[in-house]
C-alpha cells in the first residue's frame, strides 16, 4: 500500500471534475493536474509506491498535502489548470524551453502609426507577430517585398516624431523607404487602413488582394492609364515574390496549426507549423522537459493549453492538427471555440496532404530532439571543458575519460532493476551499457551496493590469457590461438569490455546512495576509483564522506555532462523496466476472456505489475473505468489459479 500520511480517504474525494494541487511541507505547489473525476484520478497517485513511475513516486513522496477545487465542467477545469500552472510554475509539471533564437516580423499596432520591424523580443506591447523565420535576412527580404505592396512605416520612432513635429518627411520617406504619415503622403487614417491590409495579407488573405489588384490593373489598362496599370503590375509581382517564399502546401483556403511532437522518457520537442492561406507562415520550436511520466495524449493537451492560453482570437486557426487526440479533446475544442469566437476543429490528420505535412513537422521534431540531446556533447571543446571541470570539482588527479553511471529503478514489489551506462571521452558508448536484476533487496542503497559489487567483480578477472582447453581440444571459438612448447593449443580471448576500469563512478542520488557505493568500492578493494552522486532535486553533486554537496554552476559543462549521464542511465533503466513490466502483465492478463489491449493497459497504469494486481480485491479492480463486477471476478479467478 501507499504509505503517505496526507493521503485522503477515498470517500473524501469528490467524483466531480476539478483541478488538484500537490504541495510540499513549505506550501510550495509541486504539481497541478485536472481530472474529469477527481476521485478516480487521485487514486492513481495513491497506488502502492512501487507501482508508480519513478518520477511520480518522487513527487508524491516529496509532497506533504494534496488539495482540489471542484468546477462546474471539464472546460472550466482545463482553464483553471492552465491558470494555476502559469501562476505557480510547479517543478513537476512539464517545463518549456522555447527556441528564442529565431527572428520575427512584428507590426507595432499599439502605435499611432504602426511600423514593421524585425525583432527577437516576443513581448512588444500590442504588436502583431509573424514567423518565426529561419534567418534574419529572410525577414528583411519579406519586408522589402511587402512594403512594395503595402507601403507602411519603417522609420524609427524618433524619426517619426521629428518628422511629424517639423512637417518635413523622415529620411526613409524621402528615399521612398517609408510609407507612414511621416512621409507626408498619407494621413494617419489612410496609413492605418494600409496596415490592416498588411496584417490581413500576412494572416493568409492573399487571394483577395491578388484579385483586387488584378481587377484594378485591367481597369487602368482599359482606361489607357498605363502608369497606374504598371504600378498595379509591380505590386502584383511583389505579391508573387512574397508568396514564392512559402510554397502552397495545403488548399489555398486552409488556416491550420500543425503540431509535430517527438519524445523520449525525459524530454520532448514540438514543431509548430503555422499555416495560413495554405502556406507555412512560421515555424516555432519548443523543447519540453518532463518531470513525471506523461502520456503522448496528455502532452498534446499541455502543448495546446500553453500555445493558446494567452493567444488572441485572430491567432487561433480553424483547424488544429495533432499526432493524437487528448482525452479531453471535446473540451479543448469548446475552449478554443470560446477563445476564437468561431468554430475550431481539433483532429488527427490521417491521410492526404495534411497527413504528409504533419509527418514533416514530426520529422523536424525528431531531428530537434536529437539535436537537443547531442548539441553540447558533439562539441569537442565543450566535452574537454566538461571533463576538466569535473576533474577539478571532484578533486581527481586526471580527467575521467571513462565514466560509468548507475541508476536503480523499482519494477514491482521486491524486484528491482538497475542500469549502467558508459561515457568515454564525454560520449555515450551504448554497446557497453548493461542492465541488472536485483532479486532481493531492502532498499535503494542496498540495491546500489549489490549492483556495484557485482560490477566491480569483473575488474579482478585476468586481463591476458584465459586457457580454454580440455586435453588439447579447443572448447570455445578463439579470438586467437597459440601452441605451447608441449604442443598444447591455448586460446586467448580478448579482454571483455565489461572489465575496463572506469576513472569515475556516478550514482543517481544523494548522500545515502553515495555512501552505499563507497562501501562497495571499499569492500571490492577499488578505492582508487573516484565516486560522486548527483541528486535530482537541486542538481547537487555529493562526494563520499562530505557533509555538504558540491554546487556546480547551472551553466557548467561539468554539470551538463553529469545530467546527461544521470538522464541516460534513467532512460536506459526505464526502457528495461517497461519491457519487463509489459511482458509480465501482458502474458498473464492476455489469457483472461473479454480483456483486450486497452483494458490491459489501464490495469498496467493503475496497478503497475501482476504481483500488485494479485493483492487487489475484485472491488479494487472494478474501480477502473470499463471493468464491471463480472470481468473483475474473472480477472481475480484467473490470477488465483
Amino acid at each position: 500500500m501507499s504509505h503517505l500520511p496526507y493521503r485522503p480517504k477515498a470517500g473524501e474525494i469528490p467524483t466531480n471534475p476539478g483541478v488538484y494541487r500537490f504541495r510540499d511541507a513549505e506550501g510550495r505547489v509541486l504539481y497541478v493536474g485536472k481530472a474529469k473525476n477527481l476521485r478516480a484520478r487521485l487514486s492513481n497517485y495513491f497506488a502502492p509506491l512501487y507501482s508508480l513511475h519513478e518520477r511520480t513516486r518522487r513527487m508524491v513522496t516529496t509532497a506533504a498535502s494534496v488539495e482540489w477545487t471542484v468546477v462546474p465542467s471539464d472546460v472550466d477545469s482545463l482553464q483553471l489548470e492552465y491558470m494555476w500552472i502559469k501562476e505557480f510554475d510547479p517543478p513537476f509539471n512539464v517545463r518549456y524551453r522555447d527556441d528564442k533564437s529565431y527572428p520575427f516580423m512584428a507590426i507595432t499596432l499599439a502605435d499611432e502609426a504602426p511600423r514593421v520591424i524585425v525583432t527577437r523580443n516576443p513581448k512588444i506591447r500590442g504588436a502583431k507577430y509573424f514567423g518565426p523565420y529561419p534567418k534574419v535576412w529572410a525577414v528583411h527580404d519579406t519586408i522589402d517585398l511587402m512594403i512594395k505592396v503595402f507601403p507602411i512605416r519603417t522609420c524609427s520612432d524618433s524619426s517619426y516624431k521629428k518628422a511629424m513635429a517639423s512637417g518635413r518627411p523622415c529620411f526613409p520617406g524621402q528615399i521612398g523607404r517609408c510609407g507612414g504619415p511621416c512621409s507626408m503622403k498619407v494621413t494617419v487614417a489612410e496609413h492605418r487602413a494600409m496596415v490592416d491590409d498588411f496584417v490581413a495579407f500576412m494572416s493568409g488573405g492573399d487571394q483577395r488582394f491578388t484579385r483586387e489588384l488584378t481587377a484594378r490593373m485591367k481597369e487602368a489598362s482599359a482606361a489607357m492609364d498605363y502608369e497606374s496599370a504598371a504600378h498595379y503590375r509591380d505590386r502584383l509581382q511583389a505579391i508573387d515574390a512574397v508568396l514564392g517564399k512559402s510554397a502552397l502546401v495545403l488548399a489555398s483556403d486552409t488556416d491550420a496549426d500543425l503540431f509535430g511532437i517527438a519524445e523520449d522518457e525525459l524530454a520532448a520537442t514540438v514543431q509548430h507549423f503555422v499555416v495560413r492561406g495554405g502556406r507555412v507562415r512560421g515555424v516555432r520550436a519548443t523543447t519540453i522537459e518532463k518531470e513525471i511520466d506523461i502520456s503522448g495524449a496528455d502532452l498534446v493537451d499541455q502543448v495546446l493549453q500553453r500555445t493558446y492560453g494567452d493567444a488572441e482570437a485572430g491567432d487561433i486557426p480553424r483547424q488544429v492538427l495533432v499526432p493524437e487526440l487528448p482525452d479531453d479533446a471535446e473540451q479543448l475544442e469548446t475552449w478554443l471555440r470560446e477563445r476564437r469566437g468561431r468554430p475550431v476543429t481539433l483532429q488527427v490528420a490521417q491521410r492526404g496532404r495534411k497527413s504528409d505535412l504533419l509527418k514533416t513537422a514530426t520529422l523536424n521534431a525528431q531531428q530537434a530532439l536529437m539535436l537537443h540531446k547531442t548539441r553540447r556533447t558533439s562539441d569537442y571543446v565543450a566535452r574537454s571543458q566538461a571533463l576538466t571541470d569535473l576533474q577539478e570539482a571532484i578533486g581527481m588527479t586526471e580527467a575521467p575519460l571513462r565514466i560509468e553511471c548507475f541508476d536503480v529503478s523499482h519494477l514491482s514489489g521486491t524486484n528491482v532493476v538497475a542500469s549502467m551506462v558508459v561515457f568515454e571521452d564525454g560520449l555515450p558508448r551504448k554497446d557497453q551499457y548493461r542492465s541488472f536484476g536485483v532479486a532481493e533487496t531492502t532498499d535503494d542503497t542496498d540495491s546500489m551496493y549489490q549492483v556495484l559489487t557485482r560490477r566491480l567483480a569483473y575488474l579482478d578477472r585476468p586481463d591476458d590469457i584465459e586457457p580454454e582447453t580440455v586435453g588439447g581440444a579447443i572448447v570455445a571459438a578463439p579470438d586467437s590461438a597459440a601452441v605451447t612448447a608441449d604442443g598444447e593449443v591455448v586460446t586467448a580471448r580478448k579482454r571483455p569490455r565489461f572489465a575496463y576500469r572506469p576513472q569515475l563512478l556516478v550514482v543517481d542520488g544523494g548522500q545515502p546512495q553515495v555512501a552505499a557505493a563507497a562501501r562497495a568500492l571499499a569492500d571490492a578493494g577499488h578505492e582508487e576509483i573516484a565516486l560522486c552522486g548527483i541528486a535530482k532535486r537541486l542538481e547537487e553533486v555529493w562526494l563520499p564522506g562530505e557533509e555538504y554537496p558540491v554546487i556546480l554552476p547551472r551553466t557548467s559543462e561539468a554539470l551538463y555532462l553529469l545530467q546527461r549521464l544521470r538522464d541516460e542511465a534513467h532512460r536506459f533503466a526505464i526502457v528495461h523496466q517497461r519491457k519487463r513490466r509489459k511482458r509480465d502483465i501482458s502474458s498473464v492478463l492476455a489469457e483472461v476472456p473479454g480483456l483486450g489491449d486497452a483494458r490491459i493497459k489501464a490495469l498496467l497504469r493503475h496497478f503497475g505489475s501482476v504481483s500488485a494486481l494479485k493483492e487487489a480485491s475484485a472491488e479494487d479492480i472494478t474501480a477502473l473505468p470499463g471493468i464491471g463486477p463480472t470481468l473483475a471476478e474473472a480477472i481475480r479467478a484467473h490470477l488465483d489459479r
